[in-house]
């Protein structure tokens, strides 16, 4: 392979730099490496189970990721999510308040920053706004209804659904919106609907139809 002098060198790497500003700048998201996307995440996903000792890092590493890629409103979104987590490891008032304000702050911002660009993966092959939308959606539900975020929490998660890009979804995605939103119907007393959500689940294998099974069972 011939060696590339330095001159037309220089000009590739001011190139990409320009590519790079350029995307940023349009609001296009660079995916993060899959490894470090996925420590981020199976340490959030611990966290949302109650984990309480895998929080910070949860948040650390989303907050890590996006000073490397600030461009990209999915690592923002968890970024946010995270955060607001936080509040539940600490009895100090003005810091619950100060990290699920933070929080909601990062999502607002994440959920202002999507555009049609978004329509398309960044992370393991999920749309960009789908997952954006989920993860505001998921967060707005879990605070306390004085924040008044629940309203938009349910309407994010309708146009997660209603959404023609939501088919094009890995399953694993498609199975954690079904659960939310059968979670949801059954809060707001909706049974027919949950029951509807759990079936999608189960009628598409997806990886969350045991435990469907088991809700629905309780549900009937």
């Amino acid at each position: 392979m011939p060696a590339i002098h330095p001159a037309p060198q220089r000009r590739l790497l001011v190139f990409a730099a320009v590519v790079l500003a350029s995307c940023i700048a349009t609001g296009i998201a660079v995916a993060a490496p899959d490894a470090a996307f996925d420590d981020a995440f199976r340490h959030f996903i611990i966290a949302s189970g109650g984990e309480k000792s895998a929080v910070d890092a949860a948040a650390d590493e989303f907050e890590a990721l996006l000073k490397t890629e600030p461009g990209n409103p999915v690592l923002m979104g968890y970024a946010g999510a995270a955060g607001a987590m936080r509040a539940g490891t600490t009895l100090m008032p003005w810091k619950k308040m100060g990290y699920a304000e933070d929080g909601m702050a990062l999502l607002d911002k994440s959920l202002a920053m999507l555009n049609a660009s978004h329509d398309a993966p960044i992370q393991h092959g999920t749309p960009g706004a789908l997952e954006v939308r989920f993860v505001a959606a998921n967060a707005f539900l879990a605070v306390p209804p004085f924040m008044n975020r629940a309203a938009r929490g349910a309407k994010l998660l309708d146009e997660v659904l209603a959404s023609p890009l939501f088919a094009q979804a890995p399953l694993p995605f498609q199975g954690n919106v079904w659960m939310r939103a059968a979670a949801l119907a059954a809060k707001e007393q909706r049974t027919a609907d949950a029951q509807r959500f759990l079936n999608e689940v189960i009628s598409r294998n997806a990886p969350q139809a045991d435990k469907a099974r088991t809700l629905l069972k309780g549900a009937t």
